[in-house]
């Protein structure tokens, strides 16, 4: 049950957005630390007021927030290697697309959730 949560500013160009989760998806997929496919959540949602610095010429630049959200029982080395992987996913899908425009920023949160009672409907 990982879920990842993307937000972006408007000014981070992503032609593809099902493209980058897809990435995403399968970057964590294929770490081999979840179960099943269907147990990675992604989601990609847009940042429309934003603030970089204090003065008006700052906010040209972007940034990407990558939220990514994990069960209890995985140590510091694997939620590394997992961040590591995200990071080159997003590199490699909106590399290209933000050559020659503003710089971004990534910034990464993971957060391990405590075990809970899931209820599939």
């Amino acid at each position: 049950m990982p879920h990842l949560t993307i937000q972006m500013t408007p000014n981070v160009s992503i032609a593809h957005e099902e493209s980058l989760l897809k990435a995403l998806n399968k970057a964590l997929w294929d770490s081999e630390h979840f179960g099943k496919p269907t147990d990675i959540k992604a989601r990609i949602v847009p940042i429309e007021t934003f603030l970089v610095g204090v003065e008006d010429d700052e906010q040209a630049y972007g940034f990407i927030y990558a939220h990514l959200k994990l069960m209890t029982g995985r140590d510091m080395v694997i939620r590394n290697q997992l961040a590591g992987l995200l990071v080159t996913a997003i590199e490699q899908e909106i590399g290209a697309e933000q050559s020659g425009e503003q710089p971004y920023r990534y910034v990464w949160k993971l957060k391990k959730l405590a075990r809970c009672i899931i209820k599939k409907c």
